[in-house]
């Protein structure tokens, strides 16, 4: 290794954060305290993680450890591959973007963790597999800023547990610049997005989505909200999501073939009768089930 990969030197420092614990069913459990770190030194890259796991509820028992993470990172730039002896897998960036996928001995999960740099902020998600089904969820922001971490982590406190939920009543758009990603990590352009909101109750929400840029796209969809789950109900897209705490996952599939797998993190939310105002997106586009393009960036709202 000549010297630290694009991404390595995207996630230099320290980050703090205290990432909310979620069930499969999305209900919350508790939080967990983190300091992490991804030190390379001399040609060798090691990951730490130290903290502690408060609440957890019925998975108290299966996320409390007695001592911290640490793994070696083989870090060349493509996948980058962790080797253990706490955790064993790979994580494959795209920009400000990684797409990671790993078993965890001491957790016995297998984990997808969606992790999106924005600046000194890190949206950060961790679904936990028992084979195909998930069993739990970890979801945060993080900061590298030492000036901000008291500030944030008592924020995270009180923001981790609230609900992903969107505007009800009054219509507008979430829209911004995101950037995209061929399945060989180049950088192929930026896409305008915008997400048009048309409220129909309290419960369903019409939502008209357009794409211009390095990918044209648009459909409209009409999505019902049944607590921490929505259903995507046609025209244009079929699908569903579930969401824990911020942080919404869903799964859409499109008449041409296409499919998109996807996370929408509120990162503003806060609790009370309202929702938030900036969103941050990932997702991935198949066509043919096979890995198209890879998206990410944020979009901010604006009422009409």
């Amino acid at each position: 290794m000549s010297g630290p990969s694009e991404w390595q030197q995207r996630i230099e420092g320290e980050w703090h954060g205290r990432p909310s614990l979620f069930d499969a069913t999305g209900a919350w459990q508790g939080y967990e305290d983190i300091r992490r770190s991804s030190v390379y030194d001399d040609g060798t890259v090691t990951y730490r993680m130290d903290g502690g796991l408060e609440g957890g509820g019925p998975l108290a028992g299966r996320f409390k450890l007695g001592a911290p993470f640490a793994f070696g990172v083989t870090d060349a730039g493509g996948d980058r591959l962790y080797t253990g002896p706490d955790f064993h897998g790979s994580g494959r960036p795209y920009g400000g973007f990684v797409d990671a996928r790993y078993y965890g001995p001491g957790w016995q999960v297998d984990l997808n963790t969606w992790n999106q740099t924005i600046g000194d902020t890190q949206v950060y998600s961790s679904l936990l597999f028992q084979g195909p089904a998930v069993v739990g969820c970890f979801n945060g922001l993080y900061t590298r800023d030492p000036a901000q971490v008291a500030d944030w982590l008592r924020a995270e406190t009180a923001n981790g547990p609230v609900p992903y939920i969107l505007p009800t009543k009054q219509a507008g758009a979430y829209g911004g610049a995101c950037e995209v990603f061929g399945p060989d990590q180049k950088p192929r352009g930026t896409v305008r997005v915008t997400v048009e909101l048309e409220p129909i109750d309290l419960l369903r929400t019409r939502h008209h989505v357009t794409w211009t840029g390095a990918l044209d796209r648009r459909h409209t969809v009409e999505v019902r909200r049944d607590g921490f789950r929505s259903f995507f109900e046609g025209p244009g897209a079929w699908g569903n999501a579930q969401a824990y705490g911020r942080a919404s996952f869903p799964s859409l599939h499109f008449a041409d073939g296409t499919r998109l797998a996807g996370r929408e993190f509120m990162m503003d939310a806060t609790a009370g009768m309202g929702a938030g105002a900036t969103m941050a997106v990932a997702c991935e586009l198949f066509e043919g089930n096979v890995l198209a393009a890879v998206l990410h960036g944020v979009l901010t709202w604006s009422s009409s």
